[in-house]
């Protein structure tokens, strides 16, 4: 007997405790997300979900995949449900998702993409596109018009032939404008520091380059009617294996074909500037503040900074997965160190540091979560300056030590080695990994390895002006060669 697919004619099936927290069939699209990665299906998705479900409010997501369309089929296939597991220690906890009303392909669906970025219905848009989606010049932060991508959609953005989000994003605002201009708000959920201004200044920028004859007047009506808030999101969120799959089976009685899976702990913490109506994600515990900096640099420099330092570390040992990595004699010691080092960097006013780096561990060594280094690890060079590079420059201005924070970006430019096939020696990816690759070939030596690497890290003032951090890098080389770690 054929097992029935997960969709609104099988949630009868699902024992109610499973099922979404709201009948989906009473939502609409009043949120419009880009990417439908895994991420936003087990972090903003049950946020709006609750919210609609505790507010009785009618707030319902279309997403939009920028490449997959593939994705978008299979999700409109369930009628856009989905379910998601929580990974906790001693078991697994499986439901239903429901807040997702409509799946779109970018390209395939731009005339409707563009109709509900138009709708006044629609007031908050949210992006989880990754940090090489926004486009942005290393040195200055504005939208790199010289990246083929952009440049294509710059020419082609009188007809609407639009390939990047930030192009489909700038052209749906500009339509929006053209449509009576409804204020919206648009919420970068990536992981950046000032993500909302950096979201904001690209769109802006692609505006500005556009060939359109109004542009000043979209330009003029973003800054009074488009709110680009700063965000902080977290959830570690394992890709999905086919055991997940199997479970996800096991435990609501249908086929899903698009599971979640994520660890217990989740925050998301907005500032709050919004510009129109939005969710009441505050009914499920999201934050609302004034300045979100404080958060922001404290999830940048101790989790995501953790997180890159134990990837390569973790991959220079031989291990696979976060929880590895704890199980060894210096996982803990590393994220402690790590954490106590960057402290002095953290502005008063966000979560404690002491008690964050307790969690962080804890969350770390859950065994059930099967976060990957190889996933963690990859697009380093877009990564780690935000979550190293600042906090090291701060420390060594003021003649502070540094030894995990050099350890860390030795492990770093360890696994930019390129392995024998061109690609990054512990199989992670980057879109930089020709450049790094080429610092390794033309490098005389090992400090001048390393000044290269920094360079291609745009920390061309590190590798020139700091040369007993070029050096203590260097030198912890060897032994990370040899599958050493020597906290």
């Amino acid at each position: 007997m054929t097992t029935p697919s997960l969709n609104l004619a099988a949630l009868g099936r699902i024992a109610p405790e499973l099922r979404p927290a709201v009948d989906p069939r009473e939502l609409r699209p009043r949120v419009v997300h880009f990417g439908l990665g895994a991420f936003h299906r087990a972090h903003q998705a049950v946020y709006t979900e609750n919210a609609a479900a505790r507010s009785g409010e009618p707030w319902g997501i279309a997403v939009v995949a920028p490449r997959s369309a593939r994705t978008a089929a299979a999700l409109r296939a369930q009628d856009c449900l989905y379910s998601l597991t929580e990974l906790r220690p001693a078991e697994t906890v499986t439901r239903a998702v429901g807040s997702v009303v409509e799946a779109l392909a970018m390209r395939p669906d731009a005339a409707r993409v563009d109709a509900l970025l138009a709708d006044p219905e629609v007031t908050v848009v949210t992006l989880t596109i990754t940090e090489k989606g926004y486009y942005r010049s290393p040195d200055t932060g504005a939208l790199d018009t010289s990246a083929p991508e952009i440049a294509a959609d710059l020419a082609a953005a009188a007809t609407g032939a639009l390939t990047t989000v930030v192009g489909r994003l700038a052209a749906g605002l500009a339509a929006r404008m053209r449509a009576g201009g409804a204020p919206v708000t648009v919420v970068s959920c990536d992981n950046m520091a000032a993500n909302g201004a950096a979201l904001g200044r690209v769109v802006r920028d692609f505006v500005a380059a556009a060939p359109w004859p109004d542009r000043q007047a979209v330009l003029d009506w973003m800054a009074a009617s488009v709110a680009f808030p700063a965000t902080i999101v977290d959830r570690i969120v394992p890709a999905t294996t086919e055991a997940d799959l199997r479970a996800a089976h096991a435990a609501l009685g249908v086929h899903d074909g698009l599971p979640v899976v994520g660890e217990p702990y989740r925050q998301w913490v907005l500032e709050d500037s919004f510009a129109g109506p939005r969710p009441p994600w505050e009914l499920d515990g999201a934050l609302f503040v004034p300045d979100v900096v404080p958060y922001q640099l404290t999830k940048l420099r101790l989790l995501n900074g953790s997180h890159s330092a134990l990837a390569y570390l973790g991959a220079a040992a031989g291990c696979t997965t976060i929880a590895d990595a704890l199980a060894t004699g210096w996982g803990e010691r590393l994220v402690r160190a790590l954490c106590a080092e960057v402290t002095p960097t953290l502005p008063a006013g966000g979560p404690d540091p002491a008690a964050y780096a307790d969690d962080l561990v804890e969350r770390f060594r859950n065994p059930g979560v099967r976060h990957l280094l190889r996933q963690i690890g990859s697009d380093g060079s877009l990564k780690i300056p935000e979550r190293w590079l600042d906090a090291l420059r701060t420390l060594r201005t003021a003649s502070a030590a540094t030894p995990v924070l050099e350890l860390a970006l030795a492990a770093w430019a360890n696994a930019t080695r390129p392995d024998a096939d061109g690609g990054q020696l512990f199989g992670t990816t980057d879109p930089a990994a020709p450049a790094l690759a080429r610092c390794w070939h033309e490098g005389a030596g090992p400090e001048d390895t390393v000044r290269r690497l920094l360079r291609a890290l745009g920390a061309a003032d590190l590798a020139a002006g700091d040369g007993a951090l070029v050096a203590a890098v260097a030198a912890r080389l060897p032994a990370l060669r040899a599958g050493r770690i020597e906290l």
